[in-house]
């Protein structure tokens, strides 16, 4: 019998993990990690919910996965000419991909454990330390100051970043509301915004300022060892 191409015979791509897991990626990156479920992730795929459980255990192996996924689509900047530039290339990369992916670093930091492709690009980021020239110690400090900045994101103390910026006029007030209490927070703030009130910091200055002034801090303290 002949099957003609877009009948409802034509074979389907088969089913896989890592295609589970890529649409899972694919749904996360539209709606956020909310929006991924096994439900929604059938829908995805056009199969089943059930279908899924032939190559996921479950939601909790799904985050394990796209973990992993995400993690390995940071580069490998290659050997640079020093530790520096090395470090710093390799943390660019993984921002941007980061940055690709803003769902990720929730999911990173809720993650009970690391998988081998984490573990593997920890281990690539100590191997830079020791190679330049730092003992295993002071390396470990370091994994610990540069804690998620490694990856790519870093876990502020202050989350400014909410569903939208207060307008002008309200930063204005909540900032007069602010003074008397918080006095020097308030100098801060207004300092550090625009149009007199309150308003988010730029995430990427900061991180990289932060970067920078730990490399700096890292390679200063190897020096006097």
């Amino acid at each position: 019998m002949v099957i003609e191409a877009g009948t409802s015979a034509e074979r389907r791509v088969p089913l896989t993990r890592g295609r589970v897991l890529q649409a899972a990626v694919d749904l996360a990156d539209r709606g956020g990690i909310d929006a991924l479920s096994m439900r929604k992730l059938g829908q995805e795929l056009d199969v089943e919910a059930m279908a899924l459980y032939r190559h996921v255990r479950n939601k909790d192996d799904i985050l394990d996965g796209i973990v992993e996924a995400i993690v390995g689509e940071i580069d490998d900047p290659g050997p640079g000419d020093d530790w520096k530039s090395t470090l710093r290339r390799k943390v660019v990369s993984a921002r941007q991909v980061m940055l690709r992916h803003p769902w990720a670093p929730r999911v990173l930091e809720e993650r009970p454990s690391l998988g081998p492709t984490v573990l593997a690009y920890v281990d690539s980021v100590l191997g830079i330390l020791l190679d330049g020239g730092f003992p295993l110690d002071l390396a470990h400090h370091a994994l610990h100051v540069m804690s998620s900045r490694i990856l790519g994101f870093n876990q502020d103390l202050f989350d400014d970043g909410g569903e939208s910026d207060p307008t002008p006029e309200a930063a204005a007030i909540l900032a007069r509301s602010m003074a008397d209490r918080y006095p020097h927070l308030t100098k801060l703030a207004l300092a550090a915004s625009h149009d007199g009130g309150l308003g988010r910091c730029d995430d990427d200055v900061e991180f990289y300022f932060g970067l920078d002034l730990i490399i700096d801090g890292l390679e200063r303290l190897r020096d006097r060892g």
